[in-house]
């Protein structure tokens, strides 16, 4: 059994690391390419749109989230900057109110939640009938969550709270919160430590990708 995550201390590297983590995304090919990869989204998405484990706004700044929540308030500041407006908060409490959202995005935070099940309840609460959840997830199987993993075992700040899913998994929350899912693309397709050139997604779940999005609609 996983031991429960206290948002508290998974928060707490980023809280004092924001500086470093927020320079990694300079010049940085992966987040080129995970970037692409929601931008390659076909599924008309609506506003306001949120983001829960919003960080520096590094991604949010890049697709238009206008407010977005975290539990470390150092990297808010950074988000601040880059024009989004930040609260605070964990995703299994959002302080806002029942249909208030047009798009909610969960990107790369999933693995650091104390209760994604709670989350992703939380989302369906706040998202409009109609509006949609947009995951990005790095999948436990492949590569890539495999290479995160130990870097988890290692002690690797950043990840050692982490816990990777894979998507029968995901999609069993998905449809337990009201949510389906209506269209997934694959990237990252080469192997951690050989990251040479850029990629596109690809339409559909490939089980040899190192990331997936995932978006799903909340029921009308």
């Amino acid at each position: 059994m996983n031991t429960p995550i206290d948002w508290r201390q998974s928060s707490q590297v980023f809280d004092q690391k924001a500086d470093e983590y927020d320079s990694w995304f300079e010049n940085s090919l992966l987040f080129d390419i995970e970037l692409a990869a929601l931008k390659e989204i076909k599924t008309p998405l609506g506003s306001p749109r949120l983001e829960i484990g919003v960080g520096p706004g590094r991604f949010a700044r890049e697709v238009d989230v206008a407010f977005g929540v975290d539990p470390a308030i150092a990297p808010l500041y950074l988000s601040q900057k880059r024009g989004i407006g930040v609260i605070q908060a964990s995703g299994e409490e959002l302080p806002l109110a029942n249909s208030s959202v047009g798009t909610a995005f969960l990107l790369f935070a999933l693995c650091f939640l104390n209760d994604p099940v709670q989350a992703i309840d939380e989302c369906s609460r706040v998202v409009k009938k109609g509006g949609h959840l947009v995951l990005g997830m790095i999948p436990s199987s492949g590569a890539w969550g495999q290479s995160l993993e130990k870097k988890k075992n290692e002690g690797h700040p950043f990840y050692e709270y982490a816990r990777f899913y894979d998507m029968t998994v995901v999609g069993a929350w998905l449809k337990a919160a009201g949510f389906q899912v209506v269209e997934v693309r694959s990237s990252l397709f080469q192997q951690p430590g050989k990251l040479k050139v850029f990629e596109h997604s690809r339409s559909g779940l490939s089980s040899d990708a190192g990331f997936w999005v995932i978006v799903a609609k909340k029921s009308e």
